[in-house]
């Protein structure tokens, strides 16, 4: 067996050292543009799997066009960690700066160029290091430091980059981690690289690691420039969070809320959305003491509860904790949900909607359901028979429920699909819609576990909504919240949402958004 010197050893180990980092670093560009494109193109189990999928293969094809260079591999591969450290820096600044129809193309034209210096790394450290191991440990060793590498980056990417750095800043990370392991490579070997070769890198380390700091130092700016492309009005707050981005607008003294570049809501006529969310479903149930909001981490929601004083609990259930903490603190908020948040009778809890109630044994008299539409996979288990009947298990016996459900007309089969999948699970059911001025006609499914269709509608006309001085809300619009034409499209054969048959974000995205 071949004796290997301690420089060697030594040689080796830097090697690797600088493949671990590229294993980092590429794992978390995958997750980067992925999330990206989450953002930017929607879907992001979908873009997920497509943006992984894309930077394999271009790895793959990298791969084979390394046997393509012959001479100063050592140089070659710096030069490679270089481009790759510049690129992993600036991904997400260059996306969001291109914003518009050509930001899909540039998210995956960078998912192969990125998957492409990757595949060209791990076969060069291959063979520059054959001078030092035998193949079978050579081969396994370099493998084995570029997963190990993945890995570390994956962990980075959940629990570090994206809750406490965010897509502004975690490129950044990434990159100077990347250019420094490149640069100790560099003075480590510089002695079996060539004069002229020497001087050339030297100034390319220059050139970018000037060219990160100076990103590094204007990159806020820069992605509140292209955040500022998408929206019609001004951005006065941005938030980005482990499990999404949260941008307020202002327009005339109005403010807009946008989960993901989605509209929430507008302080123009919020009240039009949560006045028929809240009080219809509150006047179904003999008492009301014990509240359930899934969602609603704005607090408006909460906000129309506490006009009912004979509530002693409402647990607010959010997954976001920098959601409901700007709804507790930011004026922007606060001058929206009046302090509802902040309320005594008020417990937020952080946790997944359906674990919550896999796990909760409260009974609760009215649970309100108020979370994003059913756009995705993640969001449609949501809104599954399944999760109706953990919500029917988590109602006193007379006990009722409420969900927001999209667009009876945007997306009619989603939210007949909605209706349809709460009936499999025991409730009876009825549909109201309203036309809110900023976002399109909207709908909600009301459901019981003890009240007929019929019953329902009775008693949710009869009550005296003026008595609650609401803004919108009266008498008359709460019989008008009731009536419905005939669907747009036909729904008679609209299947039942469930874990195993998640159809429901399907007939969501085949909607008529393309007129909303």
């Amino acid at each position: 067996m071949k004796r290997i010197k301690q420089t060697d050893k030594q040689k080796s180990a830097i090697l690797k050292i600088a493949l671990f980092a590229t294993g980092i670093s590429g794992i978390v560009a995958e997750y980067i543009l992925s999330t990206l494109a989450s953002y930017f193109i929607g879907n992001a189990v979908v873009q997920f799997a497509l943006i992984v999928s894309t930077m394999l293969f271009a790895m793959g094809f990298g791969s084979r066009l390394s046997k393509l260079i012959e001479k100063e591999l050592l140089v070659k591969f710096i030069y490679l960690e270089l481009i790759l450290s510049f690129l992993v820096s600036f991904c997400a600044l260059a996306v969001y700066v291109t914003y518009g129809r050509y930001s899909p193309v540039l998210i995956y034209a960078l998912s192969i160029v990125v998957g492409l210096l990757i595949g060209l790394e791990i076969p060069l450290v291959t063979r520059l290091n054959e001078e030092f191991e035998e193949l079978k440990v050579n081969v396994a060793s370099v493998l084995e430091k570029d997963y190990y590498g993945s890995l570390v980056g994956g962990l980075f990417f959940a629990f570090v980059g994206m809750p406490f750095l965010g897509l502004t800043y975690t490129p950044f990370v990434l990159g100077a981690l990347n250019f420094i392991v490149a640069l100790f490579t560099f003075l480590y070997l510089r002695k079996i690289i060539k004069k002229r070769s020497r001087a050339n890198l030297a100034l390319s380390f220059v050139f970018v690691g000037i060219t990160i700091f100076v990103g590094l130092l204007f990159a806020k700016p820069i992605v509140l420039f292209g955040d500022q492309k998408k929206y019609r009005d001004k951005i006065v707050l941005q938030e980005e969070t482990q499990y999404q981005k949260i941008v307020m607008t202002e327009w005339q003294e109005n403010y807009s809320l946008f989960i993901n570049g989605n509209l929430q809501l507008s302080s123009f006529d919020e009240y039009m959305y949560h006045e028929p969310l809240v009080h219809p479903v509150m006047n179904l149930v003999p008492k009301r003491k014990r509240v359930l909001v899934l969602g609603g981490g704005d607090g408006c929601a909460v906000r129309e509860l506490l006009k009912y004083q004979e509530i002693v609990s409402i647990d607010l259930v959010d997954l976001d904790p920098k959601m409901t903490a700007l709804a507790r603190k930011n004026e922007l908020f606060l001058s929206m949900n009046k302090g509802a948040l902040n309320h005594k009778n008020v417990t937020i809890k952080h946790e997944d909607a359906f674990q919550f109630l896999e796990n909760n044994k409260v009974l609760y008299d009215v649970i309100i359901i108020d979370l994003p539409d059913p756009n995705n996979v993640d969001l449609n288990k949501l809104y599954t028979r399944e999760f109706y009947f953990l919500c029917s298990k988590r109602l006193t016996h007379n006990g009722a429920m409420i969900t927001q459900a999209g667009s009876p007309y945007y997306a009619s089969k989603a939210f007949y699909c909605i209706e349809k999948s709460m009936q499999a699970s025991g409730f009876k059911t009825l549909p109201l819609h309203n036309q809110i001025l900023t976002m399109g006609e909207w709908g909600w499914i009301v459901g019981s576990k003890v009240l007929s269709q019929n019953e329902i509608k009775t008693k949710m006309i009869a009550f005296d909504y003026e008595k609650l001085k609401l803004k919108w809300l009266n008498n008359e619009a709460a019989q008008a919240i009731t009536l419905f034409g005939y669907p747009l499209v036909d729904t008679t054969n609209t299947s039942i949402n469930t874990l195993f048959n998640p159809v429901l974000y399907t007939y969501y995205k085949s909607g008529n958004w393309k007129i909303y």
